[in-house]
């Protein structure tokens, strides 16, 4: 299957996972758009993908923006959501609020993308979580719980949207712009220990977690999975 002449939407594309989903879709014929919250990220990123890609601004966090932006547009093949702003602390350090911004940009962006989405008959939907649902670490219980309520939407989805199928991969440490406020030798340092723990003896990239993302787009026989893409580190 391949995704020629089919419209991809990416949401959280400007940069890390999402933006090398965006680069596999357009690598393989698709007509891309990417949304985010800032437009100098969209240009950036637009800037780097060339010809065949089309950038919107987007908050997930706002309702009425969501609905107004798939309002306007034909529905897409498929769409890809990997947008999220969360904080981590120990649950007694981290602010309320702190907490409630988290699930509301992660757990519930990804609803009301979901909700507001119109997927073309024979499309998919893919949600991002991350392997601390399944292997929690002490101080980031609020991701851990985050995550696992979005695999769980996925499954739900899946039964709720067929024909159109959902799936969710779920990544380990994966090296994004996310780390870009360590210094080099704290990354380098940070991305090597890790890369020693694996299994699969080094970290993951965004174009890893891509390769998986364009297996459930094109794969009509895959919904209501998750995927864990995270070098082995759920039995590490």
């Amino acid at each position: 299957m391949t995704l020629k002449d089919k419209r991809v939407l990416v949401v959280g594309g400007s940069s890390g996972i999402g933006f090398g989903a965006a680069r596999a879709a357009l690598a393989d014929g698709a007509a891309v758009t990417i949304a985010s919250r800032s437009q100098d990220r969209i240009d950036a990123a637009l800037a780097r993908l060339g010809a065949g890609a089309e950038g919107h601004v987007l908050d997930t966090t706002d309702e009425a923006g969501v609905e107004a932006f798939f309002a306007a547009r034909p529905a897409f093949d498929h769409v890809v959501v990997s947008a999220s702003k969360t904080k981590v602390a120990a649950v007694r350090e981290l602010p309320l609020a702190d907490a409630y911004g988290s699930m509301n940009s992660k757990f519930w962006g990804a609803y009301r993308i979901a909700r507001a989405a119109k997927i073309a008959e024979g499309g998919s939907l893919t949600l991002v979580s991350g392997f601390l649902s399944q292997r929690p670490r002490k101080g980031a219980a609020i991701q851990s719980a985050i995550n696992a309520a979005v695999e769980g939407l996925t499954r739900g989805l899946a039964l709720e949207f067929a024909p159109v199928r959902v799936n969710c991969v779920s990544p380990g440490l994966v090296q994004t712009e996310m780390y870009d406020s360590l210094d080099d030798a704290a990354r380098r340092t940070m991305y090597e220990n890790a890369a020693a723990r694996l299994p699969a003896g080094l970290v993951g990239t965004p174009d890893h977690i891509a390769v998986q993302i364009m297996a459930f787009i094109t794969n009509p026989y895959i919904t209501g999975s998750t995927v864990y893409v995270d070098g082995g580190g759920l039995i590490a």
